[in-house]
């Protein structure tokens, strides 16, 4: 489960940006073109050999980010991505010994849900914040909210991740029931590849302009 300080700054991020880093040593420079951009939450998925020595470098270099680990699946990795400097961790399903470890060893730590029943069983175990995975592709902030409706009294909240863009962005953020979005197009691995940190930080921007009209 998430703390209320977690919960409360992934709040006012409005945005986490959804990293895949393949080179540690692009990490400190991409989180940097974020951060000029206004985004102040970052989630790098444990997908790449670079993803914890990455976790080191922007936890160390870049401490005002709010950074998460992604895609954590077991829990070696819960105990990797704490030692590396994370502040919470994220998966993309629900599994209960993955969220009952992260408790017990002091991870904050944000299921992904994509039914009610997922939603029973995480609030089951403590957790009011989710990830709502894979957004667009079963039926986006319309499945969400109809989804939510039973639950929505228990003060519930969800991070939606998947298909989302620039395009389609606002229609999440107006909603009370999203506390922020994933924005996987902010930093793409090509053009972190290619070092493109102004193109990042525009895109930054642009998406941080964006959601603060949505939330307005």
């Amino acid at each position: 489960m998430l703390s209320k300080e977690i919960e409360d700054q992934i709040r006012a991020s409005g945005i986490i940006a959804v990293i895949a880093i393949e080179d540690a040593a692009d990490a400190v420079p991409m989180a940097k073109a974020l951060q000029k951009g206004g985004i102040t939450a970052i989630e790098l998925t444990l997908r790449t050999p670079a993803a914890l020595d990455s976790i080191r470098a922007i936890s160390k270099e870049v401490p005002e980010i709010l950074l998460g680990a992604g895609t954590i699946l077991t829990t070696e990795q819960v105990d990797a991505a704490k030692e590396a400097g994370a502040s919470f961790g994220v998966a993309p399903g629900l599994n209960s010994r993955i969220i009952e470890y992260a408790d017990k060893v002091g991870l904050p730590f944000a299921p992904g849900v994509m039914t009610p029943s997922d939603i029973e069983r995480a609030l089951e175990l403590g957790c009011k914040t989710m990830k709502f995975f894979p957004s667009e592709s079963v039926g986006g902030m319309k499945t969400l909210s109809t989804m939510a409706a039973p639950y929505k009294h228990l003060g519930i909240s969800f991070i939606p991740l998947g298909g989302l863009n620039e395009g389609n962005m606002a229609s999440y953020l107006t909603s009370p029931l999203v506390s922020a979005i994933g924005g996987s197009w902010l930093a793409k691995t090509d053009k972190i590849a290619a070092k493109d940190w102004d193109g990042i930080e525009a895109a930054a921007a642009k998406a941080v302009a964006i959601a603060k009209e949505a939330k307005a």
